[in-house]
């Protein structure tokens, strides 16, 4: 959910060349790999939990994770309370944005089962969109608005919340489409298919990483339209090729590119704003993630449909070429509308 906590009353000018800005890209650049690769490892210990312990256990492994952080945020989140003028929190626009996120999200993940034209997704859509609407009017006429509307308004932002929504749909469609290719299809179990993964969770990194490293001396627009290049090359194999080896290198290249775009869509869209603005535009960055994986899933899963009910595997290779395709024309359309400003993190690296 896109939110601010500090709220300032006054809008501050673009400072990228501020230390605290600077040193915020260079953490985003060290931690995007980690964050990328930490999907792809998601499937590994999935399988291997479900092939061990049992599926429940991908629910109960999160308890003992949830106390571990709880703990070191206790012991390293700075205890000073915040200075300066405090404004109050803006409730209503909190629940209005939270309301039509989920609304939003809850549809599209029903809409491969119930369909897309159907009364109830169509219902829970527009729902969200009058939600949206009237926090749109409160924003407008909040003496304390959760946020400025005018972010959305700014290019790098918006390009960035582009990239990022189609990387997350790529990267869960991908492995939506792997796990049930290799599992229902080829017949491997939970901890092979897992153990197959492997691959896709090095390449996320690898990718995420040689991303970070572009950005900073070609900038973003050079290192999206690279990575969604890749990526459509990667998953165009998989369309044309089946087999449990043309799917693992497949999505595995693919992987590489969809990981170096989490990079371009977030320097992009962090690079060139103010300082008390980062957090409002990681928060857009974070709601578009969630709406990317629901989208990907609800999307493949319809194309896919007749392979995930049967035999057949004409789904899967119709489902891996639309992400292809989608792939490719993202990388034109990144050739557009992404900044050619390099960010200035490439300065102090």
């Amino acid at each position: 959910m896109p939110a601010r906590i500090d709220q300032p009353g006054q809008s501050g000018t673009w400072t990228t060349r501020e230390i605290d800005v600077v040193e915020t890209e260079i953490a985003l650049l060290d931690g995007v790999p980690e964050g990328g690769g930490g999907s792809a490892v998601g499937v590994l210990l999935g399988g291997v939990l479900t092939g061990g312990p049992s599926w429940e256990w991908v629910f109960y492994v999160n308890v003992p994770i949830g106390v571990i952080v709880f703990i070191g945020l206790t012991r390293t989140l700075p205890t000073e309370p915040p200075t300066g003028s405090r404004v109050r929190l803006d409730v209503p626009g909190a629940l209005l944005v939270t309301a039509g996120t989920g609304t939003a999200i809850y549809g599209l993940i029903g809409a491969g089962d119930r369909g897309w034209v159907s009364a109830a997704t169509l219902g829970l859509l527009a729902g969200a969109v009058i939600l949206y609407a009237v926090f749109v009017v409160v924003q407008r006429t909040s003496r304390s608005p959760l946020m400025d509307l005018g972010i959305l308004t700014r290019r790098p932002v918006t390009s960035g919340i582009f990239l990022i929504l189609v990387a997350t749909a790529l990267m869960i469609s991908v492995f939506f489409l792997g796990s049930f290719y290799l599992q229902h299809h080829e017949g491997f179990g939970a901890l092979q298919t897992g153990l197959l993964f492997l691959p896709v969770a090095v390449a996320t990194i690898i990718g995420a990483q040689a991303a970070g490293r572009l950005v900073g001396s070609a900038g973003a627009r050079p290192t999206a339209v690279a990575s969604m290049l890749i990526a459509a090359v990667g998953l165009a194999v998989p369309a044309f090729l089946q087999g449990p080896m043309p799917v693992v290198i497949g999505v595995s290249l693919g992987a590489a590119g969809i990981g170096a775009a989490f990079v371009a869509s977030s320097t992009t869209a962090l690079s060139q704003v103010a300082h008390h603005e980062a957090g409002l535009a990681s928060g857009l960055l974070s709601t578009f993630h969630e709406f990317g994986a629901s989208l990907g899933v609800a999307v493949v899963s319809s194309i896919a449909a007749a392979s995930l009910a049967g035999s057949t595997d004409v789904g899967f290779s119709q489902a891996f070429t639309f992400a292809a395709v989608t792939a490719a024309v993202s990388a034109v359309l990144a050739l557009l509308i992404v900044p050619t400003v390099r960010p200035a993190v490439a300065d102090s690296i």
